[in-house]
């Protein structure tokens, strides 16, 4: 994919060039302030443009860097035209989110300077608590197929962005693994929390071949909700399942929900998990409706209260770049002008 905004293209090894803020120092280091843009290429194709507060057009990870942003995370399904259907709603016919396309982004972000976390969901759809699909692919292995599968996948995906000379600091052994992954093989809130240790553990170890230094990430929803990561965990732990970092996610529903103790849950959460397992944490995702109110309020005390906790690496926003009811996704931090909103002067900070 080559867009305006560059004079290379994926498969030169010349860096693109950006036409903004060429002398601006950034700094990328320290605690993570995290966008997920997987939907980017698929949105730019679509026409999507982003522009600044002034209302000037801007290459969308270049304008997310200049608001704060130091790392991007990627998901990655694994043959994403086989695994959607017109009826159920979802079509990926030109396979977004695939190797390819994840390569793409990736190198895009590398060349900007980010930090980079790839999300593994071991699917060709969505992967969360309520559907932890195996691939189209996979449907029919036996288990030890199946954690082979895992290995091969994570190691392919990998070796590609590798290839590429792109760093990768933290990868997602799966995505939003509560009740497990690849069920029913995997699925964990049937009882096989052995299986699901297996597989997660085979996602790891192709990890470090790969990435010998990255850290690998458990992530389940409702960080707020300790219960959820006791059992979890516990369960891994006892199964023999490797992690480096637990993950979180975290999307208040201010109708029903108060942000303010989903909050103050959630960051006690964080204190408890690190004591219990002696494990960093990290928020994978976290988001509020675009045009909520107290949308930068929100963010502003999550951040400043995460930023307190030494072993939180960081917190990503899902999809920042969404608007205009882009998917029926309403918790970007674009307005609907495709315009930045002062939620971000959370992640300045």
């Amino acid at each position: 994919l080559c867009g305006a905004f560059f004079t290379a293209c994926d498969d030169n090894d010349d860096k693109p060039v950006f036409p903004e803020n060429q002398d601006q120092a950034y700094d990328m280091s320290g605690f993570a302030k995290g966008a997920d843009v997987s939907w980017l290429t698929e949105m730019e194709k679509e026409g999507y443009k982003f522009y600044d507060a002034e209302g000037n057009g801007h290459e969308c990870m270049s304008l997310l860097r200049d608001l704060g942003m130091n790392a991007i995370r990627l998901r990655v399904w694994v043959n994403p035209d086989q695994g959607w259907s017109e009826e159920e709603g979802f079509f990926n016919p030109e396979g977004w989110c695939d190797k390819d396309d994840v390569v793409t982004k990736a190198w895009r972000a590398h060349n900007l300077g980010y930090r980079i976390m790839i999300d593994f969901h071991y699917s060709d759809i969505w992967a969360d608590p309520g559907r932890q699909e195996k691939p189209a692919a996979w449907a029919d292995l036996s288990f030890d197929e199946l954690k082979q599968a895992v290995a091969d996948h994570t190691t392919e995906v990998l070796s590609a962005i590798k290839a590429r000379g792109i760093d990768v600091e933290w990868v997602q052994v799966g995505n939003e693994t509560r009740t497990g992954m690849l069920k029913p093989d995997g699925a964990a809130s049937s009882g096989k929390t052995a299986n699901f240790a297996q597989l997660v553990t085979a996602g790891y170890d192709a990890v470090k071949t790969i990435y010998p230094e990255a850290k690998v990430i458990v992530h389940i929803d409702q960080g707020n909700n300790p219960n959820r990561y006791i059992w979890l965990f516990d369960g891994l732990k006892a199964d023999g399942g490797k992690w480096d970092v637990i993950g979180m996610s975290l999307y208040p529903e201010p109708d029903t929900q108060d942000w303010r103790q989903l909050n103050n849950d959630c960051i006690a959460n964080m204190k408890s998990l690190i004591e219990r397992y002696n494990t960093p944490v990290m928020m994978c995702e976290l988001g509020i409706y675009w045009n909520y109110e107290e949308a930068e309020e929100f963010f502003t005390d999550f951040m400043t209260k995460a930023k307190e906790i030494d072993q939180c690496l960081g917190v990503f926003t899902w999809e920042p770049q969404s608007y205009g009811g882009w998917k029926g996704y309403h918790k970007g931090l674009f307005d609907d002008t495709g315009k930045p909103t002062n939620a971000f002067n959370a992640f300045k900070r």
